[in-house]
């Protein structure tokens, strides 16, 4: 995974070598809209997903963010029809990075959620979907991803604080889960340990 990764001026994911094209693919989704006027993004919120649950390297999580998901191929599926949600990112179990909303724009990835006291998370946040479960070990590939991303990320916007989906909507959510290792992912995107969620 290279580490030349920077967001550009569009608030989308952009690598200076050309070698490390094929790691980022942007697949714009229509579920985004414009954050509140002034508001600072200071959030970024890490999740699970895998669909149907359990399976891996589909096109179904690129299907449920552009709303194009083909509801007949599990029963599990259908649930989801009525959902209209996104995330800025993706990453795949082998590393790759999608991109699905500008990360100037807000993404609906966060739901009835709060943080420090201030609720609508996704108003100044962003949003990291992990391919995975609660309980499986995220791949080697996935933290060298995020280990680009991240950094990239911290760059460009004011971002103070960094927790799972299971911190900012406790009743509801419990991604990323104890699989994920919070320990890890800050050694390896260079975070101090104040910004992480106490574990």
């Amino acid at each position: 995974m290279p580490a030349a990764l920077h967001i550009d001026r569009h608030g989308w994911l952009v690598s200076s070598s050309q070698a490390s094209g094929a790691t980022i693919q942007h697949c714009p989704s229509p579920n985004h809209d414009r954050r509140p006027a002034g508001t600072s993004i200071s959030l970024l919120v890490m999740h699970n997903i895998s669909l149907p649950p359990g399976q891996f390297g589909g096109p179904h999580v690129a299907g449920l963010f552009t709303n194009t998901l083909d509801y007949s191929f599990h029963p599990w599926l259908e649930r989801l029809r009525p959902l209209r949600v996104s995330a800025h990112f993706f990453v795949r179990r082998d590393g790759q990075i999608v991109q699905f909303v500008s990360a100037d724009k807000r993404a609906w990835h966060a739901g009835i959620s709060t943080f420090r006291g201030r609720e609508k998370c996704n108003d100044f946040s962003l949003g990291i979907e992990m391919e995975g479960t609660d309980v499986l070990p995220y791949t080697d590939a996935q933290y060298a991803a995020l280990a680009a991303l991240v950094p990239a990320l911290w760059s460009r916007y004011p971002l103070s604080a960094v927790r799972g989906h299971e911190h900012i909507a406790p009743v509801r959510k419990t991604d990323p889960g104890p699989a994920f290792d919070w320990r890890r992912f800050g050694n390896v995107c260079g975070l101090p340990a104040r910004v992480l969620p106490r574990v």
